[in-house]
């Protein structure tokens, strides 16, 4: 039994990376990665949403009729994107700002959708929060891996949440002076995704080779 919960909660981080594995969510991947702190919030909005998304679906799996159980799941997801969305602009308002339109796009996000169609509706509440939790430190892994390499090679920084006296923008040695400005771009988001989708991808092969 203990063996099946922890496949549940780690399946997300590399083997079904919803990233790179499955390709979900990719719009929101490409669209903020272009900061370190502005995938941290994105990874802390999908969370929160993905987490008790999956737990208050598994809850009612047996209540909410098939014929309207899409409509209900976006109902209880755009509840819970409001909510983040309320905190966020309370709080953290350079994050909220920074995410734009992309943080009220988690109601239609694909990982969100198709965790509570694909999962939640026909699991337990334990292992509905455990796959939220692996599928969103999965989705937090891959969205700040790309920003930290876009950001770093494009603007030579790494930029975290300012605490205090603490500005935030960490200036790294030679990239400052040297910055790819493209990877700061949309292309460079492209960029990088490709070339590590086609690593996960190699990866992948050599496993199932072996």
């Amino acid at each position: 039994m203990k063996n099946t919960h922890m496949k549940e909660l780690t399946k997300g981080f590399f083997e079904q990376n919803p990233v790179f594995v499955i390709a979900l969510g990719l719009c929101p991947v490409l669209g903020v990665s272009s900061q370190v702190s502005n995938a941290i919030g994105m990874t802390a909005g999908v969370f929160f949403v993905l987490l008790f998304s999956n737990i208050i679906i598994s809850m009612l799996r047996n209540v909410i009729p098939g014929s309207i159980h899409i409509p209900a799941y976006i109902v209880i997801i755009a509840s819970l994107v409001t909510v983040t969305e309320m905190v966020m602009h309370a709080f953290v308002p350079a994050v909220y700002s920074a995410l734009g339109v992309y943080l009220p796009l988690i109601v239609v996000n694909c990982i969100i959708l198709g965790r509570a169609e694909a999962f939640a509706s026909k699991n337990s509440t334990l292992d509905s929060a455990l796959d939220a939790i692996g599928m969103s430190i999965g989705f937090g892994l891959a969205i700040t891996l790309i920003a930290v390499i876009r950001e770093l090679f494009g603007s030579g920084t790494i930029t975290l949440f300012p605490v205090g006296t603490f500005t935030g923008v960490i200036p790294i040695p030679w990239f400052y002076d040297n910055p790819v400005r493209v990877m700061a771009l949309a292309p460079g988001a492209l960029l990088v995704m490709g070339f590590l989708r086609a690593f996960f991808e190699w990866k992948s092969s050599r496993k199932k080779g072996k």
